[in-house]
C-alpha cells in the first residue's frame, strides 16, 4: 500500500516539462554554436526567439522566463564575438529578443492564472453537482440502480436535469425531471425541487401529494424570485414521480409532462404512457387532486429506463432524433450498469460528441 502511494506521488511530481525543456536548451546551444562559427554575414540569432516560445507551450512562466534569459544571454555572446554588442544590428536583435521573451512569459502567466481560475470553478461546480445530484446508490432494497448525467457543455458539470431517490414505506420513491431553460436559473430551480423532494421523505406523502408539494415548491420559488413578474408562468419542470413497490410487481407513477419511461422485458421495449398526464410542475399552485396515479407491471428480471428529453431530442449530423427505444431494444447485455453504459456510449457516438441539451438516464432492475 505504501509502495503504491509513493509511486503515485512520484508520478504526480514528475511533469513532462522537465524532459521537454531539453528542446529549447538544445536549440539555444545549436544556434549559438553555429552562429559563432559562421561568417559574420550570417545571422542566426533571431532564431533564438523560438526557445522561449516553445517553452511556453509546455512550461509555466518561471521556466519560460528562465529560457528567455538564456536566449538573451546567448544573443549577447554571439553579438560580442561578431563585432561587439554596440553595433546597431546586435542591439536591435537583443532588444527584440528581450521584448518577445517578456511578452511570451506574460502571456504564459495570464494563461496559467486563467487555468487556475477555471480549475477553481470546476471544483466548485463538481461540489455543487454532488450536493444537487447526489449519486444514486447502486442498491436500494431489492432494486439495482445505475445512472448517468451528460452535460451539453464540455466544461459544464451540472445543468437543469435532475434526479433523486428516497426510501418510502414499502417502496422506493424516485423523481427525474428537466427544468425549462438553462444556466444558473435552471440550476436554482433544480436545487429547489431536489431539496423539496428529499425534505418530503419523512412526511410519507402519497404520490399525488408529493407531486403537489414539488409543484408548489417550484411555483413558490418562481414567484418569490420573479416578484410575480411575467416570467412566472414560463417557469416549469417536467417530471416523473414514481414508487417502485418492494413486495409487489408494480410501479406507480405520476407523469407531469415528462417523457414516459421504457420497460425492457424479454427483449421487448414498451413505453409506459399514462392516460392522464399532469401539467409540468410549477405552472401554478395545483392541488393534489390534479395529479393522477397510474400503475404498471414491473417484475423481477425487467428493466425500467428513466430519461430526460435531452436523450430523445439529441440529433445526429443529418438532424434525426436519437431512437432511444430502438437502441435500447438492440442492447444484448445484462443489468442496469450494462444498459446505461451501452446507451451512454451509443448516444455520444450518435451525436458525434455534441449534445444539444443536458441528458440524464436511470436504469432500474429488481433483484431476482
Amino acid at each position: 500500500m505504501g509502495f503504491r502511494h509513493d509511486v503515485t506521488r512520484l508520478g504526480r511530481a514528475w511533469k513532462p516539462s522537465y524532459g521537454l525543456v531539453a528542446i529549447p536548451l538544445a536549440l539555444i546551444v545549436t544556434v549559438t554554436v553555429i552562429d559563432i562559427h559562421a561568417p559574420t554575414t550570417v545571422h542566426l540569432g533571431p532564431f533564438l526567439v523560438a526557445a522561449p516560445a516553445i517553452t511556453a507551450s509546455f512550461a509555466g512562466p518561471g521556466l519560460t522566463g528562465a529560457i528567455g534569459v538564456l536566449a538573451v544571454a546567448a544573443q549577447a555572446v554571439i553579438g560580442q564575438l561578431h563585432g561587439g554588442l554596440m553595433t546597431a544590428n546586435h542591439q536591435a536583435q537583443v532588444a527584440a529578443l528581450v521584448v518577445i521573451s517578456v511578452f511570451v512569459t506574460v502571456l504564459r502567466y495570464a494563461r496559467d492564472r486563467h487555468e487556475r481560475q477555471l480549475g477553481q470553478v470546476r471544483s466548485v461546480a463538481a461540489a455543487a453537482q454532488q450536493v444537487l445530484l447526489r449519486p444514486l446508490p447502486r442498491r436500494i432494497g431489492p432494486l439495482r440502480i445505475a445512472s448517468v448525467y451528460l452535460a451539453a457543455e464540455a466544461e459544464a458539470q451540472i445543468g437543469g436535469d435532475l434526479y433523486a431517490a428516497v426510501a418510502a414505506p414499502g417502496a422506493t420513491r424516485l423523481v427525474i425531471g428537466d427544468v425549462r431553460g438553462k444556466g444558473l436559473p435552471a440550476i436554482g430551480e433544480a436545487s429547489v425541487l431536489v431539496g423539496a423532494f428529499h425534505g418530503s421523505a419523512y412526511r410519507n406523502l402519497s404520490l399525488p401529494g408529493i407531486a403537489a408539494h414539488l409543484g408548489n415548491a417550484v411555483y413558490w420559488n418562481a414567484v418569490h424570485l420573479a416578484d410575480g413578474g411575467p416570467d412566472v408562468d414560463e417557469s416549469f419542470v417536467t417530471a416523473l414521480v414514481l414508487d417502485i413497490q418492494e413486495d409487489s410487481p408494480f410501479v406507480s407513477m405520476v407523469n407531469c409532462g415528462h417523457p414516459p419511461p421504457l420497460l425492457l422485458r424479454d427483449g421487448q421495449v414498451r413505453s409506459l404512457d399514462v392516460c392522464e398526464p399532469a401539467l409540468p410542475l410549477g405552472i401554478s399552485g395545483l392541488p393534489e387532486s390534479h395529479y393522477k396515479v397510474e400503475t404498471f407491471g414491473f417484475e423481477r428480471g425487467d428493466l425500467l429506463l428513466l430519461y430526460t428529453d435531452g436523450v430523445i431530442e439529441c440529433r445526429d449530423r443529418s438532424g434525426s432524433f436519437y431512437p432511444l427505444a430502438d437502441r435500447a431494444g438492440s442492447w444484448r447485455g445484462s443489468g442496469p450498469q450494462s444498459l446505461v453504459r451501452y446507451l451512454h456510449e451509443d448516444l455520444i457516438r450518435y451525436a458525434d460528441g455534441n449534445l444539444g441539451d443536458d441528458a440524464a438516464m436511470i436504469a432500474i432492475a429488481k433483484s431476482s
